[in-house]
């Protein structure tokens, strides 16, 4: 079987690089880089070289900018948005919300429905997600105002446009030109959201630091290329799980490179991420 025919394989590899955007999200941040604007650096670079190296499928418009939508610009403006209301810990758990809003989509919509291993391997995900958050980060259940219900938005769209790209694959199309047509789809509404918050020295501010955005630039593009061929292998459920491995990916990396150290439990968390991906991928 060829590598890139295996969804454990595409699984494993789409998580470890979306495990990578955590550090450099880290560096990120405290280099005072607008989210917005590195929103589109994920976006905006690889996308280019997707449409160079495969084109747009035929009627790639508002396919494009639905699922650029879906996939990006709505949870990342949430998520920016609520973490200073309700903390990181309570927008991690959303995120680990998204493969079972996924699952119960594909069920509802009839959209390569999960079958039984597969949601048991949500269910060992979704609780070992829940016990990194709530060892790691400080999970806030208590935040005034709408913040927390607004926050539910995220898993809802992320697995929206699972199911979504899935079901309105343009037909003859490759995953790069998916991923040329979902990344370039964003921009705009990107270029929306950054037109009203962002301040004079946004682009000075990242300017400074072409190191890191070439980083992210090559980290973002080989994502994309396995990300979108695990979607049309996967499946919707299946391809949702990235963001449990990305999990288990972070706590090494920390553990390995930043020098952080986790309570036993959260070891536990990533050994029951790693049951559901062996359970996940028993046909």
């Amino acid at each position: 079987m060829k590598l890139f025919d295996s969804p454990l394989f595409l699984l494993l590899s789409t998580g470890l690089l979306l495990g990578l955007y955590m550090p450099i999200g880290k560096l990120v941040g405290a280099a005072g880089i607008h989210p917005a604007l590195w929103a589109m650096v994920i976006s905006l670079v690889p996308g280019l070289v997707l449409l160079v190296a495969g084109g747009l499928p035929q009627r790639f418009g508002v396919f494009g900018a639905i699922a650029g939508i879906s996939a990006y610009v709505i949870p990342n403006t949430i998520t920016f948005a609520a973490i200073p209301h309700v903390g990181a810990g309570y927008v991690g758990l959303m995120f680990a919300l998204s493969p079972v809003f996924t699952a119960l989509l594909s069920l509802i919509f009839k959209v390569r429905p999960p079958d039984r291993n597969l949601l048991i391997a949500v269910a060992f995900g979704f609780a070992g997600a829940i016990i990194i958050i709530l060892f790691r980060s400080q999970l806030t259940l208590g935040a005034d105002g709408p913040w927390p219900l607004i926050a539910f938005i995220v898993p809802v769209s992320l697995a929206f446009g699972n199911v979504y790209r899935t079901a309105r694959w343009p037909e003859g199309a490759t995953p790069v030109q998916v991923g040329a047509a979902a990344n370039l789809g964003s921009i705009p509404f990107l270029c929306v959201v950054l037109a009203f918050t962002m301040t004079r020295d946004v682009l000075s501010i990242a300017a400074a630091h072409p190191l890191l955005i070439i980083a992210q630039i090559a980290v973002s593009l080989a994502m994309f290329l396995v990300f979108f061929r695990l979607q049309l292998v996967g499946g919707p459920t299946y391809l949702s799980q990235i963001g449990y491995v990305a999990a288990a990916v972070g706590l090494s990396i920390g553990t390995l490179y930043l020098g952080e150290i986790y309570p036993w439990p959260v070891w536990v968390g990533a050994g029951l991420i790693a049951m559901g991906v062996v359970a996940g991928s028993l046909r």
